[in-house]
């Protein structure tokens, strides 16, 4: 189960940074997360000043 980024994100790019799979990207209005890379590692999440990353349902 890959993480996903909601619409609270801030574009601040911490987790962009943090992620050891280099599977953030900036997008157009917020970044995204390309699950098809994610390990699920929650490290991006650990890092997300707005609290606006979490495994995807």
């Amino acid at each position: 189960m890959a993480y996903k980024i909601s619409e609270e994100c801030i574009s601040c790019g911490a987790c962009e940074a943090e992620c050891p799979q280099s599977c953030i990207s900036e997008g157009d209005t917020q970044y995204e997360i390309n699950a098809d890379e994610c390990i699920d590692c929650g490290s991006c999440a650990d890092v997300c000043p707005a609290g606006a990353i979490a495994p995807e349902a």
